[in-house]
């Protein structure tokens, strides 16, 4: 026993050639580890070493933290280059330190094991992570019949005053910077068309190419592409800090059902304001359309009127309508998914947002495509 706590005395020798040596004696273990340990690293880290050896003839007792100080100091105060030796180690030494290496020996393979299968660990990772994505996106969807059919049977459970605020936030805030960009964008095809049309004499019809590529395919998609970055975001980030701050926890231990209480209310509002935004997107257009027409092509108001209302029809107009309602549906839904879908800290409300945007504009390009092939076909 007094060997175990009898304290570790060193010396330190420096030859003329600068090797330095450090005697160590007495008991180098796990009472005197931590003293030896600061001192030598305090009093070798001084001076520039080209060698450093250590001798143990004088040592009684040594354990792993023994051990541990000797790999230390030399990790501490020793160059790459510098020459680090143990003399004369005692057996029980000589023991960890095989140990010790074949341990790093494993290490090291087991790292580059590891660097070279980390392409295959990732794609592993992300195909497990998307199979969750699927299943979770499949409850999702049974959640939302579910909530549906129980709002059939019990409409009262159903929040229309949240229903009327997300229209509002959805639809009414959102009329200034739809009227902006569908009118800028009108103003733009008038305009470029025109610098063709007009070496034909075909002024006019700058007003039926407004009309038809506004109401059946740009006033939809353009659209949906402001109102994924404006509420498809704020659906996703409003329900994912709900999420984070177990606001929806709480709500499953009162009783309420999440997807009833805070989806259904911006999917209805979604499909209810996104046609007509669409409609105004389109009116916007076409009265971009109708400056560029009276100023720039010498059309009068009633004639490029008349025009738009004579290349347009009902089944146009149904159209664009029928892809806006699919669009809000993919928005609402894929916004309120990634909300429900966020975990970790505050940076999940970012990525859920981010997230909600990018996957909303992705699906609307798809089946904006669709679309395109369904009237092809049907044409």
């Amino acid at each position: 026993m007094a060997s175990d706590i009898s304290p570790c005395t060193f010396d330190i020798l420096k030859n003329p050639d600068g090797e330095w040596t450090i005697v160590l004696s007495g008991s180098l273990n796990i009472n005197t580890a931590a003293g030896t340990l600061s001192t030598l690293t305090s009093e070798l880290k001084k001076n520039a070493l080209t060698s450093l050896k250590f001798d143990l003839e004088k040592i009684i007792d040594i354990d792993d933290y023994g051990a541990l100080v000797l790999y230390e100091l030399k990790n501490e105060v020793c160059d790459p280059d510098t020459d680090f030796q143990i003399l004369n180690p005692p057996e029980k030494l000589q023991n960890l330190m095989t140990r010790m290496k074949s341990n790093n020996s494993k290490q090291s393979r087991l790292t580059s094991f590891s660097s070279v299968s980390n392409l295959v660990i990732q794609a592993g990772e992300t195909a497990i992570e998307n199979f969750k994505s699927i299943k979770y996106f499949i409850t999702f969807i049974g959640s939302l019949v579910m909530s549906a059919l129980r709002i059939f049977q019990k409409p009262k459970s159903l929040r229309f005053d949240d229903i009327i605020r997300h229209m509002k936030t959805t639809g009414v805030d959102a009329v200034p910077v739809v009227a902006l960009i569908s009118f800028l964008l009108g103003l733009i095809m008038a305009f470029m068309s025109s610098l063709q049309l007009k070496q034909f004499g075909a002024n006019i019809y700058v007003a039926s190419l407004v009309a038809l590529a506004m109401v059946s395919e740009l006033g939809p998609i353009m659209t949906a592409i402001i109102v994924s970055g404006r509420s498809g975001s704020a659906f996703a980030a409003e329900i994912s800090t709900m999420k984070i701050s177990e606001e929806v926890d709480a709500l499953l231990t009162m009783g309420f059902d999440p997807v009833l209480f805070l989806a259904i209310p911006r999917i209805i509002a979604a499909i209810i304001v996104i046609p007509l935004l669409t409609m105004f997107a389109n009116l916007f257009a076409i009265s971009g359309g109708l400056l560029i027409g009276v100023t720039m092509l010498d059309l009068s108001a009633t004639s490029y009127i008349s025009q738009t209302i004579n290349s347009l029809n009902l089944f146009e107009l149904f159209w664009g309508l029928s892809k806006s309602l699919v669009f809000a549906i993919l928005i609402s839904c894929v916004g309120c998914l990634r909300g429900f879908q966020a975990k970790g800290g505050a940076s999940a409300v970012g990525h859920a947002a981010t997230s909600a945007v990018v996957t909303s504009i992705f699906l609307i390009v798809l089946f904006d495509s669709i679309f395109a092939v369904i009237r092809s076909y049907w044409g």
